[in-house]
């Protein structure tokens, strides 16, 4: 598989759960590769990873895989509310700041200022 191969395959097997970023997924790559339990080559510009035979065995003898845990005990119904939320304001926030003016973008931002700290104030219990 290609890296992005493999950020695509994480963040399907952990139901969206988890996406690794690229700049942890290559660096991650390169010290399987310096290790021997990947091996790689090139196909069309990219790099194709494969298991080397010690990587097979030491993936065999390794915990769980972490990509089944990320998925556990989460609210599916709630983390895809809290998504759209999130959309729908940085949708609102993108349409003033493209569309408003100089004086609507600055009230625009301060209201994403004061709701950040409101979010932080419930965690402390004073709003």
């Amino acid at each position: 598989m290609h890296g992005y191969e493999m950020i695509q395959e994480i963040g399907e097997r952990s139901g969206g759960a988890w996406r690794p970023s690229p700049g942890s997924v290559y660096p991650t790559l390169q010290l399987l590769e310096d290790e021997g339990l990947i091996v790689s080559e090139s196909e069309g510009g990219k790099k194709l990873f494969t298991l080397t035979d010690a990587g097979r065995t030491e993936a065999g003898a390794g915990p769980q895989a972490p990509w089944e845990e990320a998925g556990r005990g989460v609210d599916w119904e709630t983390m895809n509310e809290v998504r759209q939320a999130g959309f729908g304001l940085m949708e609102a926030f993108g349409q003033v700041w493209k569309t408003g003016s100089a004086e609507q973008r600055q009230k625009a931002l301060a209201v994403i200022n004061e709701s950040r700290k409101k979010l932080y104030l419930i965690l402390a219990d004073e709003g």
